[in-house]
């Protein structure tokens, strides 16, 4: 228990510079109203947590796994300042439209009774859209950069970390697919892959349609949860009963996944079957 504390606290550390990196990479875009402390605050929170959450044993860099979750944290903490949010400003471009239709009708400004009834609102409710655009005009007359929060996000393409992340996934997919049984591996194939129509595959293996289309969930539930176990293990769903068929099946699955190798295993992989259509 001590080293794991050691680590963690070592991991944090080691990486401060890192939020200071991103809150001044993001502070370049940002007025000068957002207060710095605030995201070094958000951005420091977000490093100890991922510190708490890594697995070292899953071959991803520490740097590129607290990177995506301080950029998260960043973000959230900007969204609480974006007032000017997407449904506001949808609201406010129906007010407008609508008050630019009733003013060329009526040859005259509509009262807020018009408005409201042609909108289909209450009056009271009209005057809250009113309140919560006079606040985004407020706070833009600040310095805040019209748009939404995540317009003020720095773009950046992927960088060797995130291919290498990307490659991980593509070689946990292909040993997802390996290990699937052998009826359901046929089905994935002949039908994602090779594009092929139900009826075919049904009268290849001398089922219904119907069986496939049973056959194909059941695939994909099972590399789902092959995929979840070893990179989001968060996302699975509630076990199984214990000592049952189900959860022994399922663990059978997922040691088979893990036995076809490790990182290096994964990397080597330069594509999976195919790129499978979406399920219909």
């Amino acid at each position: 228990m001590t080293s794991t504390i050691v680590d963690t606290e070592s991991l944090v550390r080691s990486h401060l510079p890192l939020v200071g990196h991103l809150v001044r990479e993001m502070l370049g875009r940002l007025p000068a109203h957002v207060a710095r402390e605030d995201l070094i605050s958000a951005g420091m929170a977000a490093l100890a947590g991922s510190a708490k959450s890594f697995d070292p044993s899953r071959g991803i860099p520490f740097g590129s796994f607290a990177t995506q979750r301080i950029r998260g944290a960043l973000l959230d903490e900007l969204r609480g300042l974006d007032w000017a949010s997407r449904s506001v400003r949808s609201r406010a471009r129906r007010v407008e439209t609508a008050q630019q239709e009733l003013t060329a009708a009526l040859g005259r400004t509509p009262t807020p009774a018009e408005l409201a009834g042609s909108l289909g609102i209450a009056v009271e409710e009209l005057k809250s859209i009113d309140d919560d655009v006079q606040r985004a005009v407020v706070l833009s007359l600040q310095g805040f950069t019209a748009g939404s929060a995540e317009d003020l996000v720095p773009e950046r393409t992927a960088g060797p970390e995130d291919l290498i992340l990307h490659r991980e996934r593509i070689g946990y997919l292909h040993h997802a697919i390996s290990a699937l049984p052998e009826r359901l591996r046929h089905v994935v194939q002949a039908y994602f892959f090779d594009e092929r129509p139900m009826s075919d595959i049904a009268a290849e293996l001398g089922v219904t349609e119907s069986r496939i289309s049973q056959l194909r969930a059941e695939a994909l539930v099972l590399l789902r949860d092959g995929l979840n176990n070893h990179l989001d293990p968060e996302l699975l769903d509630g076990p199984a009963r214990a000592g049952g068929c189900v959860a022994r099946r399922r663990e059978t699955y997922y040691a088979q996944i893990a036995a076809q190798g490790g990182l290096s295993a994964r990397l080597s992989v330069t594509t999976p079957m195919g790129m499978p259509r979406t399920a219909a």
